[in-house]
């Protein structure tokens, strides 16, 4: 079987996750119907479909307010979004109506577009508390940190990152950074990248996705949904596959021809 850059993929492809005709409005703060209108009117997702395999890479590009960020929430069961109709398997279970802790035990990550400061937790206790419940480890901080020296140098961090108070004064490139270390420590099966990309200079970028590309190296299996606007961060990691969302779907997949068609055309052409 090969993907659409040409690649041989040997051996039997598993499928990792699967979005089903997924239908999503945002949570209204107001339970009056006749306040809001029909929810036709106020949908954000509209019949979304999308299978990841194992070890696969698929990149989602689309125009500002097509849904993107609201699928990355909606993956992770964010209260902002409701699922109206459709279903997400992930490794064969319907996990429509999982919460999100039970989704990121499970083995789902989703590196925020703008991560939250947290006043008063330190990244270490952060990661401590995170890998105790992902994986029921126990290790104390100066075990963890041994173990997280190493991808703070590959992600180019200080020594003494992991005591500073989590996102507290990060700047645009230590948050992805961080969330990237976060990826790496907590071994997930399915990561959503929103917007990993957004903020970041070139050279921050060329650190980011080379600890992605590493991830990958130590983690195979690994299944990515890589939200971007731009192409730069797909020259970097080369995904395996290229979808186009407009209007709360997906309209046209393909390889890395689908990023060099919309350098040149936007996305008129598929509204």
């Amino acid at each position: 079987m090969k993907n659409p850059r040409g690649t041989l993929r040997l051996g039997i492809v598993s499928q990792l996750f699967r979005v089903e005709s997924l239908h999503v409005t945002p949570v209204s703060d107001d339970d009056s119907v006749d306040s809001v209108g029909p929810s036709s009117t106020k949908e954000i997702l509209r019949g979304l479909n999308l299978t990841v395999n194992e070890g696969e890479v698929h990149a989602i590009m689309g125009p500002n307010g097509c849904g993107k960020s609201t699928l990355a929430s909606t993956l992770l069961a964010s209260p902002e979004y409701e699922v109206t109709s459709g279903r997400l398997v992930y490794k064969g279970e319907d996990i429509t109506d999982w919460s999100t802790d039970v989704r990121a035990k499970a083995g789902i990550f989703l590196a925020f577009q703008y991560p939250q400061e947290i006043a008063g937790v330190s990244v270490i206790q952060f990661l401590r508390q995170a890998l105790s419940a992902r994986k029921g480890l126990d290790l104390s901080v100066l075990e963890l940190r041994l173990s997280v020296m190493d991808w703070m140098k590959r992600l180019g961090m200080d020594s003494s990152f992991v005591d500073r108070y989590l996102n507290e004064g990060f700047s645009g490139g230590e948050k992805k950074r961080n969330e990237i270390m976060q990826m790496a420590i907590l071994e997930p099966d399915l990561a959503i990248l929103d917007e990993t990309d957004s903020g970041l200079d070139i050279d921050a970028l060329r650190i980011v996705a080379k600890g992605i590309r590493e991830v990958r190296v130590d983690r195979p299996k690994l299944g990515i949904v890589l939200i971007t606007h731009y192409q730069r961060l797909l020259d970097e990691l080369q995904p395996d596959f290229v979808h186009i969302m407009v209007d709360g779907r997906i309209v046209k997949s393909g390889g890395m021809e689908i990023a060099a068609e919309l350098e040149k055309s936007g996305y008129e052409a598929y509204r």
